[in-house]
């Protein structure tokens, strides 16, 4: 009888214990919303390796981006793509303004004007999590727009 009631109370116990959190998707888009100097905003989106398609999370920041575009204020739009260190540098600096260049064209269905967005490409520069060459890192494979 001790044993089932030892048993019940370390079970009582452990559902009380919250679940670690899930660990980040590698390959899925992801975003991230932070405050810029000079009470900008900027918005990011993360991309799989090798890509420069914006995934469900993506659109979901970027229509936040353009949302607050649209209430005024904001002049120009920075778009700036960034490649991990996993690729060549041509071809990262290719990829990061293809990914620049994937979010302006969203951008401006979303409303945002193209002659108020600025937009470039950092290949392999800039990184967010400095890391050695031909590292495969999620944090850096992203696109931010500043407002």
């Amino acid at each position: 009888m001790k044993r089932v009631i030892a048993v019940c109370s370390l079970l009582a116990l452990a559902a009380c214990v919250p679940p670690p959190p899930p660990p980040p998707p590698a390959m899925q888009t992801t975003e991230s919303t932070m405050m810029a100097p000079a009470g900008g905003r900027i918005f990011t989106v993360y991309f799989g390796w090798n890509r420069s398609w914006v995934g469900p999370a993506g659109m979901a920041v970027l229509q936040q981006a353009a949302a607050v575009y649209r209430m005024g204020g904001v002049v120009t739009v920075q778009v700036t793509g960034f490649t991990d260190t996993s690729g060549s540098v041509p071809y990262n600096q290719r990829l990061s303004e293809r990914r620049a260049g994937h979010v302006a064209q969203i951008l401006s269905r979303m409303g945002v004007p193209w002659n108020v967005m600025a937009i470039s490409g950092h290949g392999e520069n800039d990184l967010a999590l400095p890391t050695p060459d031909g590292v495969r890192e999620p944090r850096n494979r992203r696109v931010t727009v500043v407002e």
